[in-house]
């Protein structure tokens, strides 16, 4: 059963893909549209980045793991090597946590 459901999957996913590949030259968008779909694409992911930064399962994480984004976030933003990035994120947290905040 588990196996058939991720052949299904699978397939979807390569169906899908391969109709934006073989459609794109019938389908129209207009020019707004055009102008929107990069916008769109990164709200789908600040969205995506953000609950992830926010909730643990279906509740919220507490203030250290945004504290952590936060302060990655800031760094990336200044342009830190990634490694710093990462480092000063889980560090920030970790100390967070270690002070007893959740």
């Amino acid at each position: 059963m588990l196996i058939a459901a991720i052949v299904a999957l699978g397939v979807g996913t390569y169906i899908i893909r391969l109709s934006g590949v073989l459609l794109r030259e019938r389908l129209e968008l207009s020019d707004s549209l055009q102008r929107v779909l990069p916008m769109a694409a990164a709200a789908l992911l600040t969205a995506l980045a953000a609950t992830a930064a926010l909730m643990a399962g279906s509740e919220f994480a507490g203030v250290a793991r945004p504290a952590g984004v936060l302060v990655g976030g800031l760094l990336a933003w200044r342009r830190a090597p990634f490694v710093v990035v990462v480092v000063a994120a889980a560090g920030v947290a970790a100390l967070l946590r270690l002070a007893g905040i959740p």
